[in-house]
């Protein structure tokens, strides 16, 4: 048995970052007030200087740690395991969830979703969260309870989120979510480009040829 690994690692951390700069910078409810003839100005939230955690160091976790890092960005990771100094080698403080948590000002998930990891990001430990931080999710959506996320939205507890990933896919037409304004949704396609198709097919087509020698 064969697989392809990593091959969308980098095309998922730019779309992580795109989700971050478009939360942050309400690019799409400005583009929307623009396009219906309004001029909405207003304080935007700068990355540089700011801090931004990552739970979860695989290819995507330390991808997105190294652009987070070429903002100007002070970078936190927390890890299941051991870390094995792969923090280090991407230029991040690696620190237990909790202090991540309070002392973020992005939070970006990149676990699998495992027993072990379900609800990784509970009521309590979406509590932690500063009233003016982001979540990001590019990876699973059970990684995050579903009600705690969406009162934490809804109450303004956290700032906003940026999602690729949704409890049910496709995303029902009346889920809750879709009426919260500092959300900004994206369906599931974070890894679809071009490079990752050929990049797919290329290794999958190399781990025949090693098969067949």
């Amino acid at each position: 048995m064969t697989n392809t690994p990593g091959v969308n690692a980098h095309a998922v951390a730019e779309h992580t970052i795109a989700l971050m700069l478009a939360v942050a910078r309400r690019i799409p409810s400005m583009d929307a007030g623009v396009r219906a003839g309004e001029w909405p100005r207003g304080l935007l939230v700068q990355l540089e200087g700011k801090t931004f955690g990552v739970i979860g160091l695989g290819a995507i976790g330390c991808r997105v740690a190294t652009l987070a890092s070429a903002f100007g960005m002070t970078v936190l990771a927390s890890t299941l395991g051991e870390d094995g100094g792969r923090s280090r080698s991407v230029g991040a403080k690696h620190v237990p969830l909790e202090v991540l948590l309070r002392e973020s000002d992005f939070v970006s998930l990149h676990l699998r979703l495992s027993d072990k990891t379900t609800r990784h990001l509970d009521r309590d430990r979406l509590a932690l969260m500063k009233p003016s931080a982001f979540l990001i999710n590019t990876a699973r959506a059970g990684l995050v309870g579903r009600e705690a996320l969406f009162e934490a939205l809804r109450e303004s507890r956290i700032a906003g989120a940026g999602l690729d990933v949704f409890h049910e896919e496709p995303i029902r037409p009346d889920d809750p979510l879709l009426r919260l304004p500092n959300v900004v949704l994206t369906p599931h396609n974070a890894g679809s480009t071009a490079e990752v198709i050929d990049r797919g097919l290329q290794q999958a087509v190399e781990n025949i040829q090693a098969f067949l020698r």
